[in-house]
């Protein structure tokens, strides 16, 4: 399919650029230093502002918990480039700072940057309204069917007319132009977006021109049973070698099928086939354009907003072009395999896999094509979140083609009635379930955790391909790490024991016997 030319913009980069500043200034901690005999005053050392910054870095929901040290010390450096921070002698504008002790200290000038210019014209956006009204042009064209954008879904029902109209009211029915559909579903989609993310206008963060709905539309039909975009256009797919790679590796070693011997080392050398094809592409998955975009969801990214943020990522990453959705959601697959696989070995000596996977594949999902300072840190931030929830993110939401085909009916049946006449008729608008408080989440919380919990319990129990060995085995580690669960599970031992034909694994308690009391021959 044929790009279209990348217009990114920085805006809500630059914000959570000025945010974090602002907030390291105003509450680093100062105080006095010692150096070369000589004390200086209001200043801290490079690895008090790492400790600090990191931890706040890590609590901040814009960046998240994957935050790294060495990131850290990155947008420290940043930091003394910018001058938001000199040396104790004044000196900025290079990014040689050290997890040292070396002193540094806030310039009087400030660290804010200026917002850059929007680049939107004003008829695009302006102020969009949630309200928004859509008038139907004149319906004199009729469109062939074999050209209609309202392809059905497998999981939607097609709308139904009543039974009881008129034959008369269903024959001057007339087939609305592509043009309308394809506002139509432009604006739903803003509609959506905009409440999702709370915004009074998305000037500055998507363009109704960005919306292509022939995409939309591809990436909610051409899937496959697990969801996955099916492309027509093989040159257009992933290289056969890649996808056996990834296959490889997200069924590692059950599904080693690449015919070769193993080797020591030779799932390491499969990952690094896989990274360098993604790290070597042109652009990252989620594409420059939509950079502003993604980085707007960043901000939902918070334990209370976790629904929201994933149904707004279900919306963003339909706008993307069918081989990059479908390469995004095979990576995010492939990663988060990777991440909870127990018998992986080790592909990095000194990193977590988990930290691995993130910190090779966030630059290729989302970066700006203009430099900003802060790309590692939310690309990092955002690709921990999809992995996390990459089965609903991909999940098509079906309610957004049904809004669609609601509105033409509608639109129909008003031409019907109204011949002649422009008919305006009021988006649907998009609405949240009541927001529960902090303690009902936190209860939430725990009580899915532990039904998820008990869930992998009965995985054990009830898993053939395990011997009564390795079972033994993980109900032991199992019992340790959750007693109350198993407890539960099992509350005697003649119920564990019927898992088993041979001696239950918990022993009984030794009975206590005390030793008697001997009364003295003495009155």
């Amino acid at each position: 399919m044929e790009r279209r030319p990348a217009a990114p913009g920085p805006y809500r980069a630059t914000e959570l650029w000025n945010e974090i500043t602002r907030y390291f200034r105003a509450a680093m901690p100062l105080r006095t230093h010692r150096q070369h005999f000589r004390k200086h005053g209001s200043c801290f050392t490079a690895s008090e502002a790492a400790d600090w910054l990191h931890e706040a870095l890590r609590s901040n929901s814009n960046f998240g918990p994957e935050v790294s040290r060495q990131q850290t010390v990155q947008l420290l450096r940043k930091f003394l480039k910018n001058h938001v921070i000199e040396d104790i002698k004044g000196r900025w504008g290079s990014e040689s700072l050290e997890d040292n002790g070396a002193l540094y200290r806030f310039p009087s000038t400030s660290p804010v940057k200026p917002l850059p210019a929007s680049r939107r014209q004003n008829e695009n956006l302006g102020t969009f309204s949630r309200d928004r009204l859509l008038k139907l042009p004149h319906l004199s064209r009729r469109i062939p069917k074999k050209h209609e954008l309202l392809t059905p879904l497998e999981n939607v029902e097609k709308t139904k007319l009543d039974k009881t109209e008129n034959e008369e009211d269903a024959q001057c029915r007339k087939e609305v132009s592509q043009e309308y559909v394809q506002e139509t579903w432009r604006n739903i989609i803003l509609i959506h977006l905009q409440t999702i993310l709370g915004l009074p206008s998305l000037e500055g963060v998507l363009q109704p021109t960005q919306i292509v709905p022939e995409y939309v539309i591809y990436n909610m039909t051409h899937t496959s049973k697990h969801g996955v975009v099916i492309l027509q256009n093989k040159s257009e797919d992933l290289p056969h070698w890649v996808l056996s790679a990834m296959k490889c590796l997200a069924y590692w070693p059950r599904n080693n099928d690449m015919s070769q011997p193993t080797y020591s080392g030779f799932e390491r050398d499969v990952f690094r086939t896989v990274a360098d094809y993604f790290v070597n592409l042109p652009e990252p998955l989620l594409t420059f354009e939509y950079y502003e975009l993604f980085v707007n969801v960043l901000g939902l990214l918070q334990p209370h907003l976790e629904r929201i943020a994933v149904e707004a990522l279900q919306i963003c990453c339909l706008l993307l072009p069918p081989p990059n959705r479908r390469k995004m959601q095979l990576l995010m697959r492939m990663i988060s395999r990777i991440s909870e696989n127990v018998d992986m070995p080790r592909l990095h000596d000194a990193m977590g896999t988990r930290s691995l996977m993130i910190q090779t594949f966030s630059r290729c999902v989302l970066c700006c094509a203009e430099e900003v300072d802060l790309d590692e840190l939310l690309s990092t931030r955002l690709v921990s979140f999809l992995m996390d929830h990459q089965q609903e993110i991909f999940k098509v939401p079906t309610y957004l083609q049904v809004a669609v085909q609601d509105h033409i009916e509608y639109m129909k049946m008003a031409q019907c009635k109204y011949p002649g006449e422009e008919i305006c008729a009021i988006l649907p608008t998009y609405s949240y379930c009541e927001q529960i408080t902090p303690q009902e989440f936190e209860e939430q919380k725990v009580s899915t955790s532990q039904a998820a919990v008990a869930e992998l319990l009965e995985n054990i129990i009830k898993d053939k391909n395990l011997s009564v060995k390795e079972k033994k085995k993980k109900l032991k580690q199992f019992q340790k790490e959750y007693p109350l669960i198993y407890q539960n599970r099992f509350p005697t031992t003649e119920n564990e024991a019927m898992l088993f034909e041979n001696k239950p694994t918990i022993k009984q308690p030794m009975l206590s016997l005390r030793k008697p009391k001997f009364r003295s021959l003495r009155y």
